[in-house]
């Protein structure tokens, strides 16, 4: 049976809202894989950018909106720029997502509920780093998860080709 393309863009939606609904440990979810994924291997640049921000969206009107999730979708619209850079998931744009997740949505946290000093930033960045751990745990999970699924699903599955 092959797939189209759109349906497997509609799958990594699915995929994506689901993984952010079911119990995960805290930023353990896919978004920066798709993030990487969607604007190496489609063409369509507007719709690769547009499927990360769909994902954390139709997720996030189920677990809530709030001021904070500016900031996330604008770190994945940063980090789907680190994916076209980079053209390849591999540690180094894996580990640069991670670290630009981090920092963009840590200054969010900061602007909107710590004291806007040096050392209001250094305490939020501090209180964040349980979370970076799970952060890139689950960024290099399903980053390297696509890349070995991609060639894969390509020749069983999809009708044509992602590029």
């Amino acid at each position: 049976m092959k797939i189209s393309k759109i349906q497997l863009v509609i799958g990594i939606i699915i995929i994506a809202v689901f993984s952010r609904l079911i119990p995960h440990p805290p930023n353990f979810t896919p978004i920066t894989a798709i993030a990487l994924f969607s604007i190496i291997n489609f063409k369509n640049k507007y719709l690769a950018l547009s499927i990360p921000i769909i994902c954390l969206f139709l997720s996030d009107l189920i677990i809530g909106l709030s001021l904070i999730n500016l900031f996330v979708y604008l770190s994945f619209i940063v980090i789907s720029g680190v994916g076209y850079f980079f053209g390849k998931i591999n540690i180094k744009s894996v580990l640069t997502s991670s670290l630009i997740f981090f920092f963009v949505t840590n200054f969010g946290v900061w602007l909107i509920g710590y004291p806007n000093t040096i050392e209001g930033f250094i305490a939020c960045l501090v209180a964040a780093l349980p979370f970076f751990g799970w952060t890139i745990a689950g960024d290099l999970f399903y980053s390297y998860s696509v890349k070995f699924s991609l060639n894969f699903l390509e020749k069983k599955y999809i009708s044509n080709p992602l590029s």
